[in-house]
């Protein structure tokens, strides 16, 4: 292992001092975190806040959890490659401080050892960020923990020394040419390990063997005559990873596609129109018919084909749209209202109330709405159809999906987007690569294919376009939901308020429509294709419809006459006159049920057909008969039976009898993982506020001490010695257990003892503090 004598460097540097270290403790990480000032100590809680639970009651205390093994490595999960070549050389050369110390590191020989591989502005920043996680201390001299050789994401020596590894082509170029069995040996290795043990390494081996073959390939190499290891960067290879060079200490260079920020926002706008229709199409499948809960939770791959057949989306998209659904609280579990046909009392996937509200917001709004919930979800929604340890498909909202890197990981991709400028789109194989670099501690959860599946996921929810970040998706990511509503808003194109009548009774909607007449010309026509131009068609049985929901034949034609800007062909004139003039002259109402007719003979023709028989329909009056069947079920017989009857109420007016569709009315569904809200830097002060008292209080030392133990004889001797300080004006050192038992130690000004209450001065900040007595474990007065 290559080392660095820093000794003998020329400023003296390197000579062992107490510089940087504070307190006269010589390379401990204690004396050092003594002398930080409040602000270096707030940010170390902030970055990392395991340090703070529970609140540590001195710096040693505080130093000795930030050498704890476990809290290093939570600590160097979001170190990138440099950093880690820093804490790879101070370990390489033993710069562990205090006990461990074996050759201390001066700053100037680290810069040394790492100028000809990264800039020294970048090493400077890496060594403050290291500093700011207390992973390194020092000045002049730098130490690093104990903990530090374990953290590395690869062997403690692969940044400070050379192997002669091969490159990622030379890799490739290797698999394509070895054998089945070879392939098969290597992905075993991958997968499980990457030691294994065989007769077949050791030297005089036939070297036609798999093993010794792929020893001359250096695809694997030998350890002893019983044991091979596969190369960091084949296994990689194998697994889809990014391949991650120890030796390079700069950042890999994306290569970058330049477009416009104006098209890519129109390319993602294009994708949001299509995705609010899938939605809206999901939604109502769903509603029509709720999809039953497999046993083990999720949507079964039976009902998921189901559903893309209905909707007309393919699998793939409708697996993304019902975890996003689900997410935003559209989409829920539970017993819906009404039950569907043949319930049995178990849980379906159904339309919750809310999705009524959202079907008719603005299309922005309704965008942000699904945005946020994706960019919020802690599932791998492309995860659907993999397959799981038992090697069963996984289903759409099941419960493995759910992964607490979910939400991380997304916003780590999605922020290299960010960071270049609008309109510049970089492939997920790149993107993958600089995570991998930036973070190779966790470079298994950028795998290629992961990566570039969040960001096909991206576009399909039009927070990419093109291929790069839009406007919108770049205010989700770093600015609040208004502004992406804002920004998407603008992208959208403006509604339009005409159409387009054809003289083959199709209306073209030349893009998307107000809402006010989109929901009028979707009642009286059907969507036979979508698109940036919509193309409905118009047919006696959407024009029944329409009069069904309570509109005239006068409003209908008012409608194509005040909206349409082709002229209004004469066969849509005479279509809804026709069926205008048929519809209605039959009425039915509820007795459970009525039939009536203005017309005698008509009446007397219902009840002589078969359909009269099915329906019970007996004759009260020449013009009216009752059934026992329910309104929707009369309408629907006689309307097979080739009659047009239209619903009433009481009063005589048409109802509206379209089936609503299945409704879930509470949120019955899983909770959503919960997160810990990371304290703010005012709390942070506070914490680092109550260490210094400790510490304070550690240093001092007592005079007369009293220890409470519960006993009436004990609680009396500290309240007759707060009491005598009281008086005479003396510090007291006081040890506290607050409420929720936490012990800490502080120095105090006692001002008043009564009614159960110490109130005492702290010294520092001249504030008043409150103690309970019978939480007083000691007092002793302050020398």
């Amino acid at each position: 292992m290559t080392t660095i004598d820093a000794r003998a460097s020329d400023d003296g540097a390197g000579t062992h001092s107490d510089a940087g270290t504070g307190a006269g403790e010589p390379g401990t990480l204690t004396g050092w975190l003594s002398a930080r000032s409040d602000d270096d100590l707030v940010r170390l809680l902030d970055l990392r806040p395991d340090l703070a639970v529970p609140l540590p009651g001195s710096m040693t205390v505080l130093a000795a959890r930030a050498e704890q093994r476990a809290s290093v490595l939570r600590a160097a999960d979001d170190l990138n490659t440099l950093e880690f070549a820093i804490l790879e050389t101070l370990a390489a050369n033993g710069a562990f401080g205090g006990d461990r110390q074996d050759s201390p590191l001066s700053r100037a020989r680290l810069f040394e050892a790492l100028a000809d591989r990264a800039p020294v502005p970048a090493v400077e920043a890496a060594l403050h960020r290291l500093i700011d996680r207390a992973l390194v201390w020092g000045t002049e001299t730098l130490f690093t923990v104990a903990a530090a050789p374990d953290a590395l994401p690869w062997q403690l020596g692969a940044t400070t020394e050379l192997p002669d590894a091969l490159t990622e082509p030379e890799i490739e170029t290797a698999l394509r040419e070895i054998g089945g069995t070879e392939r098969a040996l290597l992905d075993k290795l991958a997968t499980t390990g990457p030691r294994g043990r065989t007769r077949d390494a050791a030297p005089g081996t036939d070297p036609d063997r798999p093993v010794q073959r792929l020893l001359a390939r250096r695809l694997l190499n030998p350890i002893d005559d019983e044991t091979v290891e596969l190369p960091p960067a084949v296994g990689q290879v194998l697994r889809g990873e990014p391949v991650t060079d120890p030796q390079t200490l700069t950042p890999p260079l994306p290569r970058q596609r330049e477009h416009t920020a104006a098209d890519v926002n129109a390319a993602a706008a294009g994708e949001v129109g299509e995705l609010l229709r899938h939605s809206d199409d999901v939604l109502e499948v769903l509603s029509r018919m709720p999809a039953p809960v497999l046993r083990a939770g999720g949507l079964g791959v039976r009902e998921l084909r189901r559903i893309a057949k209905q909707a007309g989306v393919d699998e793939a998209r409708v697996s993304l749209l019902v975890e996003v659904l689900a997410a935003a609280r559209l989409l829920d579990k539970g017993i819906p209202d009404p039950p569907p046909d043949g319930d049995t009392g178990e849980d379906h996937w159904a339309p919750t109330i809310v999705s009524d509200g959202w079907l008719t917001g603005p299309a922005a709004r309704r965008w942000t709405v699904l945005a946020h919930a994706w960019l919020e979800l802690d599932r791998f929604p492309w995860m659907i159809g993999l397959r799981d340890v038992n090697d069963k498909p996984l289903a759409a909202l099941s419960a493995e999906l759910r992964s607490a890197h979910a939400v991380p990981d997304r916003r780590a991709i999605l922020a290299v987007t960010a960071e270049y400028p609008p309109g510049t789109a970089i492939s997920g194989a790149d993107v993958a690569r600089l995570l991998a670099w930036r973070m190779p501690r966790r470079r298994r959860h950028f795998r290629i294919e992961a990566v570039e599946r969040t960001l096909a996921e991206a576009a399909a929810l039009g927070i990419l376009g093109r291929g790069a970040l839009t406007s919108a998706g770049r205010a989700l990511l770093h600015g609040t939901v208004a502004d992406a509503e804002a920004e998407m808003d603008a992208a959208l194109p403006e509604p339009v308020d005409h159409v387009l009548v054809q003289a083959d009774l199709t209306i073209v909607a030349p893009g998307p429509l107000t809402p006010d007449l989109r929901e009028r010309v979707e009642l009286v026509a059907d969507i036979e294709s979508a698109g940036a131009a919509t193309v409905y068609r118009i047919g006696e049985g959407s024009v029944r419809r329409a009069l069904d929901a309570g509109m005239t034949a006068a409003e209908l034609h008012q409608l194509f006459t005040a909206h349409s800007r082709t002229p209004v062909p004469q066969s849509l004139t005479y279509l809804i006159d026709d069926v205008a003039r048929r519809h209605g002259r039959l009425r039915a109402g509820m007795a459970q049920s009525f039939v009536r007719s203005e017309d005698p003979a008509l009446l007397a023709e219902v009840l002589a057909a078969p359909v009269a028989g099915e329906l019970a329909l007996r004759a009260v009056a020449p013009t009216v008969a009752i059934s026992q069947a329910p309104l929707g079920e009369v309408l629907e017989h006689l309307r097979a039976a080739g009659f047009s009857p239209a619903g009433e109420d009481s009063a005589g007016a048409i109802v509206d009898l379209r089936p609503r569709g299945a409704r879930l009315s509470t949120r019955t569904g899983e909770r959503q993982a919960w997160r810990p809200t990371p304290p703010s830097t005012e709390q942070l002060r506070l914490l680092v506020g109550e260490l210094r008292a400790g510490e304070k209080a550690a240093r001092s030392r007592s005079g007369q001490r009293v220890r409470s133990d519960g006993t009436r004889t004990s609680t009396a001797a500290a309240l007759a010695l707060l009491q005598l300080a009281v008086r005479v004006r003396r510090p007291v050192h006081i040890g506290y257990v607050d409420a929720q038992g936490v012990a800490t130690q502080r120095i105090v000004e006692p001002v008043r003892v009564a009614g159960g209450q110490l109130d005492a001065t702290d010294p520092d900040t001249g504030a008043i503090r409150h103690f309970t007595l019978h939480r007083i474990a000691s007092v002793a007065l302050v020398e």
